[in-house]
């Protein structure tokens, strides 16, 4: 008489998941990414929030002063000037920085050797601080010693940072000449992205230059274009050094912005809650730019997998 092996169980007899043991060292590796957002990131948010309910001078003692800084900031007559020219600032530097990225990175995206060349001379204004960038303007622009005046051109011996249109040009113009590089990299690298079969089916059928960059290229670079706007938009409520070093805010308050005026309410007049209330202001501003372009742009992963 033989004895019969014992039944084996279906789920004793399943290997397991490859990537069951994983998913402990997995976890624990986020924990330094999330310490260092809740340091950096959520603890300090939290801070001036609280601050902005207190008056404090950045030396002495901080009394509670509940909503009297908030109300200061929202019923003070320059704020809506401060926001309009931030918008200003935000909308016109937008509108150079975005065309002029798109068509130098897909111009860049080319593989022959001159282009990397060029790549790497266009990226240069990026590697420099705004500081220095500013520095260097205000020095080219100057009416009496600048450029305009060494080469005798009348066109640039004008006052440009002592008129309030101009001086908000300039800024502009400056702004978008340092960012440039940094969108066209970004925009180089979602056209190299792009099938080169798409491109070839598009010659076969007679479709020249310009009808496959407006029927392909930009279409396929749909969400690098709601990216790259993001940072742009974002990035534009904290412009401050170059600002500051440049015109200070001036002339007048022609080219004066909310990250400049919460730096002169917190540490010109020691006002340390209206200059954290202008901050909160700037945080809310950036969450919902930044929501209302991804609501505009739609869901990534959804179309990645309606066209896989």
């Amino acid at each position: 008489m033989t004895a019969t092996a014992p039944p084996v169980s279906p789920t004793a007899a399943r290997p397991a998941p490859s990537g069951a043991g994983r998913r402990g060292p997995v976890a624990w590796m986020v924990i330094p990414a999330l310490v260092i957002f809740l340091v950096f990131g959520v603890v300090p948010l939290v801070g001036v929030v609280l601050l902005s309910f207190t008056r404090w001078d950045g030396l002495g003692a901080i009394h509670a002063a509940g909503l009297s800084s908030w109300r200061s900031v929202l019923t003070d007559p320059d704020l809506p000037h401060s926001i309009w020219v931030t918008f200003e600032i935000m909308i016109f530097s937008w509108a150079v920085q975005t065309p002029l990225s798109l068509l130098l990175g897909t111009f860049l995206a080319g593989r022959q050797r001159y282009r990397g060349v060029l790549a790497v001379i266009f990226f240069v204004p990026l590697l420099l601080s705004s500081a220095a960038i500013a520095i260097t303007y205000k020095a080219l622009l100057d009416p009496n010693f600048g450029l305009g005046a060494g080469l005798h051109i009348g066109f640039l011996t004008q006052d440009w940072l002592g008129q309030g249109n101009l001086a908000l040009g300039v800024v502009i113009f400056v702004v978008s000449w340092q960012f440039i590089p940094f969108h066209s990299l970004i925009y180089q690298g979602g056209v190299r992205q792009i099938p080169t079969s798409m491109y070839e089916a598009a010659s076969i059928d007679g479709a020249g230059r310009v009808r496959q960059f407006f029927s392909i290229t930009v279409p396929q670079l749909k969400y690098t274009i709601i990216m790259s706007s993001t940072l742009m938009v974002v990035g534009s409520l904290t412009f401050f050094d170059l600002i500051f070093v440049l015109t200070a805010g001036g002339p007048g308050d022609a080219t004066s912005v909310l990250a400049l005026d919460m730096y002169k309410r917190g540490f010109q007049a020691n006002l340390m809650g209206p200059a954290s209330v202008i901050a909160v202001l700037l945080v809310l501003l950036g969450l919902a730019l930044a929501l209302l372009l991804r609501r505009l742009g739609g869901s990534t992963t959804a179309s990645q997998q309606e066209g896989a």
